[in-house]
């Protein structure tokens, strides 16, 4: 029997916290569905104790980047025969018990994407990570032609058969807005969910002028697809 949903969780120097993630999220999945995690080039053990959780692990040899993660992890969720995907973090700023209500909205809504809302309950949100959110969402919302309030929260879930449609093609953070732009731009139902904030321990990988260039020449790029 196939799985309805597959959570794909991309990693990065995560051994402190995957295992967690993992655990979970599996608490919140009916058997059969299916957990993969991709550990994109970490030097940590992300690989080995993801194994030793029984997931499905997918490893780049070397550091790729999140939106390569995440194509390998939707690849992957692809053949396992799953109807959803949802993206996870591995570095706890993604609440697992939330994946109920992602399923719960694609079944009601039939939309082919649920992206987590954190500005619905914004107060322990950097005020300028909102700032920049609440352009970069008005950016993408107008370029997929839908709107999404929190255009930059990772945590969502997608419908495979319409991801099977369209080359995804971002290998950093810019996948995020990529994803949505393209989903809209097929003709795809795009829906959110209010989600907690959350923020930890964890350690940021963003370059704010590097990866804020790179979200702008994926908004250039866009123009063409």
């Amino acid at each position: 029997m196939s799985p309805t949903v597959s959570v794909v969780i991309p990693a990065y120097e995560a051994e402190r916290f995957v295992v967690e993630a993992i655990e979970t999220a599996r608490a919140q999945l009916p058997p059969p569905d299916e957990i993969v995690v991709v550990d994109d080039g970490s030097v940590d053990d992300t690989r080995v104790v993801a194994e030793r959780a029984r997931v499905v692990v997918e490893v780049h040899p070397l550091n790729r980047g999140k939106g390569a993660a995440i194509r390998s992890g939707i690849a992957r969720a692809s053949t396992l025969g799953a109807a959803y995907a949802i993206l996870l973090d591995a570095d706890g700023q993604h609440n697992p018990d939330e994946i109920p209500r992602f399923v719960e909205n694609a079944h009601r809504s039939g939309a082919d994407m649920v992206v987590g809302n954190r500005l619905a309950d914004s107060a322990n949100m950097p005020w300028l990570r909102k700032a920049t959110n609440h352009v970069t969402s008005a950016v993408v919302s107008l370029l997929a032609g839908r709107r999404v309030p929190d255009s930059q929260n990772g945590y969502r879930l997608i419908r495979l058969a319409l991801f099977g449609t369209f080359a995804l093609t971002t290998s950093r953070y810019e996948i995020e807005s990529e994803m949505i732009i393209r989903a809209g731009r097929a003709g795809g139902r795009i829906t959110s969910v209010p989600v907690e904030t959350i923020y930890g321990g964890e350690k940021s990988f963003i370059n704010p002028l590097l990866d804020t260039w790179r979200f702008l020449r994926m908004v250039a790029r866009s123009m063409f697809w």
